[in-house]
């Protein structure tokens, strides 16, 4: 089987189905109204996304408060909001009903920007810490999961993506590096408490056998006491507990896992490579390995980090460009069962038409990601995101950015 029908295959999630083995990631743009609604910019994205027709897409990282949050102008889903993202998700499906499109809910604890938010920690992090959450500000937090997951629902969404990844507020509860002494914190049975509990209220809340859940995992943050590191003050890798993480949400219902790695704010090449180092990618595939041999045939593993391969003219050394293209590696992924689908982030912004193109035979009209890492610049920046190569709206908005904010000092987010 060549890898054009590998990936254009449907695939199960739960009681719902996939059109291919296409995942757009949740691509934080900044680019929401006032009240933290979609705009006409959030649209337009959305909607060519639909165009696009990958199976799958996640809406990004809408947060579930507006006093802790990481973006200036993130996109927001409270009570206030849900007639606006009902709007929404009617709008993007009338492009494309077959696309199933989950929102995935985020708290940055930690990672709030202080600047415009209230900034909280679990346990103060060098560097990072802020106010020190107790735990009956916690159970608020799982209240207002629950609540913006049964506004998800009633919006019209097919699911959620419990974000348990990159630094924000579900990966720093689950830490090693969380030993405080209180009822989220010290044993792995207090620290998994948060996401288990979740996952049982929300089931029940929602109590929609075809509403799908499921989480984005940083397997391995990467710096001592971080998530899969064997030690509150070690950075070894120990796969013990993202392993009792994934079979304990399993157990709970969940229907599919995002594969990924690192804290951007900390780890930023190992979450997402750059240029002069792309052979880091490879180890998605081995995390990914990892973590589908570990769950139930009918749990889909959605693996990242395939950008950075794009057409094969990615600098890897020692294979040849037609082997090492993104094509080739998602359908040896998928036909090896290391993972089910794969993940398109930076990509996405390149092109959202790409899996429309390569259906139709049009390969050669793809844009291809450049790696330029532009669009995190405009993020960490708090700038509108999107890609400078290929969009002059983002181009435009980079020269912008650089005028009036400077040069780029830590390419962290």
């Amino acid at each position: 089987m060549g890898y054009k029908e590998t990936l254009l295959q449907p695939m199960r999630i739960g009681r719902r189905e996939a059109e291919n083995r296409f995942f757009i990631q949740a691509m934080e743009c900044n680019d929401e109204d006032v009240n933290g609604n979609p705009s006409q910019e959030t649209l337009d994205r959305y909607v060519k996304l639909a165009q696009g027709r990958a199976g799958l897409v996640s809406l990004e990282a809408i947060t579930i408060t507006k006093e802790s949050r990481s973006r200036s102008n993130q996109l927001t889903i409270l009570p206030e909001n849900a007639t606006a993202l009902t709007k929404f998700v009617s709008d993007v499906k009338a492009h494309n009903d077959k696309m199933l499109f989950i929102f995935q809910l985020t708290h940055s604890g930690e990672l709030s920007n202080p600047d415009f938010s209230r900034r909280v920690t679990v346990k103060p992090l060098h560097g990072y810490g802020g106010d020190l959450l107790t735990e009956d500000d916690v159970d608020h937090i799982m209240d207002q999961f629950v609540l913006s997951a049964k506004i998800a629902h009633d919006a019209g969404a097919d699911g959620i993506d419990m974000k348990l990844c990159h630094g924000y507020f579900g990966s720093q509860i689950l830490r090693p590096y969380n030993d405080r002494k209180w009822k989220y914190g010290g044993s792995w049975g207090n620290r998994s408490r948060f996401a288990f509990e979740l996952y049982e209220r929300i089931s029940k809340e929602v109590n929609d056998p075809n509403f799908l859940i499921g989480s984005k995992v940083s397997i391995w943050e990467g710096f001592p006491g971080g998530f899969g590191t064997d030690g509150p003050d070690s950075p070894i890798i120990d796969f013990t507990e993202p392993i009792a993480l994934l079979k304990g949400l399993e157990e709970r219902g969940a229907q599919f896992f995002i594969q990924s790695a690192g804290s951007p704010s900390i780890t930023i090449n190992l979450t997402q490579q750059d240029k002069y180092s792309p052979y880091y990618a490879y180890l998605h595939q081995y995390f990914a390995k990892e973590m589908k041999k570990q769950l139930k045939p009918e749990t889909v593993m959605i693996g990242s980090n395939f950008s950075l391969f794009r057409n094969g003219k990615n600098g890897l050394c020692a294979v040849t460009e037609e082997q090492s293209s993104l094509f080739n590696y998602g359908a040896q992924c998928i036909e090896r069962n290391i993972v089910d689908m794969i993940a398109l982030g930076r990509q996405s912004f390149a092109d959202p038409f790409l899996p429309k193109k390569l259906a139709e035979g049009k390969e050669s009209e793809i844009n291809w990601c450049t790696v330029c890492d532009n669009c995190l610049e405009l993020l960490i920046q708090q700038s509108k995101v999107g890609c400078a190569t290929y969009n002059k709206r983002y181009t435009e908005e980079l020269v912008k950015t650089r005028k009036e904010k400077g040069k780029l000092r830590v390419a962290h987010t």
